[in-house]
């Protein structure tokens, strides 16, 4: 039992950064927890097998980025196309600006699956999930400069995206 109070104790406070990864590499809510919940149960193997790591972060990343290439490369043999949910806001936010910041989210979602999954993955371990180069580099198995290149041409391209559907919606 002690193991399952330390294991807990060590992995959960990095739930957060799994899910907001995770959420980067599965097309809608539901899918984004069953990766979450995937990447929990093969931590929970490791760490009873006897193999913890020194930092937990990077480990659970490591984890989801590979589940998560496992699941896209799985999808596009199969051409699944998932649908993205929505979620009905709260009684209390203001229905307009929720509205807009679904529609300004859903343009970045998809802005940032234009891009390569290299640009894609390096960009969501650094500016969502907050990792540095050097772990990022790491997580992914690529050279620092790489991941720096990787992260610099995804955001110019990003931006370019973004801006590109913003002048298509305007009259």
């Amino acid at each position: 039992m002690a193991t399952d109070d330390e294991f807990l104790q060590v992995t959960l406070p990095a739930l957060d950064l799994i899910h907001n990864l995770a959420r980067r590499f599965a097309p809608g809510q539901a899918d984004a927890e069953d990766l979450v919940q995937d990447t929990y149960l093969r931590a929970w193997q490791a760490w009873t097998a006897g193999n913890r790591p020194r930092r937990v972060e990077p480990w659970l990343a490591t984890i989801c980025l590979n589940l998560g290439r496992d699941r896209l490369r799985r999808a596009s043999l199969r051409s699944e196309v998932a649908v993205a949910s929505l979620r009905e806001p709260a009684a209390d936010v203001d229905v307009e600006a929720a509205a807009i910041g679904r529609m300004e989210r859903a343009q970045v979602e998809r802005a940032l699956w234009a891009l390569s999954e290299e640009q894609r993955t390096a960009i969501a371990l650094m500016d969502i999930v907050g990792f540095t180069a050097a772990e990022v580099a790491t997580i992914t198995g690529s050279p620092r400069g790489t991941v720096l290149a990787r992260v610099h041409r995804g955001r110019k391209a990003l931006a370019r995206l973004v801006a590109e559907e913003a002048m298509r919606r305007e009259p």
